[in-house]
């Protein structure tokens, strides 16, 4: 008896495993391509899963839906091409992935606090950063997307400072 239970938890972490290292595959490539369009069918395919399975594990692996992680990575990306290059802002946008410029900067605003021209405004250049390491500097500058973009803008729209408590996946 002992022994099926011990098999049957080999199995599952074996399981587990796998399709971590699928959600891995899809989430590497949103981070290599991340101004590409990355619907859930086309992550799913990516993973080798169905597209629910793939949303609901995404999320559960990584804290955050798929469209979520990838807002993230386009607005770091922006922030990162605001503060070290001279390119337009038009020019970002649509280089991280946006069709609209009015749609770039809203969520841009909504998401940092602060419009992209404002970033730009107060950059600090990195030069004198030069020796902390760039995954420190990332991780300093990424965008906290507790929640939806659309749920803040009704939060603020109803007055409501503070988010609610995040829901506890199980």
């Amino acid at each position: 008896m002992r022994e099926a239970v011990a098999n049957q938890t080999e199995s599952r972490q074996a399981r587990d495993l796998e399709l971590l290292r699928r959600l891995l595959r899809a989430k590497d490539r949103m981070d290599a391509a991340s101004h590409e369009d990355w619907p859930v069918p086309r992550l799913a395919q990516v993973s080798g899963v169905s597209e629910a399975h793939f949303a609901r594990s995404f999320r559960q692996a990584f804290g955050v839906p798929p469209h979520r992680y990838l807002l993230t990575r386009r607005i770091e990306r922006a922030t990162a091409l605001l503060r070290d290059t001279d390119l337009a802002i038009t020019e970002i946008a649509f280089n991280t992935g946006w069709e609209s410029l009015g749609t770039f900067g809203r969520t841009f605003r909504d998401i940092t606090g602060e419009s992209p021209g404002a970033i730009r405004r107060t950059a600090v250049r990195g030069e004198h950063l030069g020796r902390v390491p760039q995954c420190i500097l990332n991780a300093a500058h990424r965008p906290n997307l507790t929640i939806a973009v659309s749920e803040k803008r009704r939060r603020v729209a109803r007055g409501i400072k503070r988010p609610s408590k995040p829901k506890e996946v199980r």
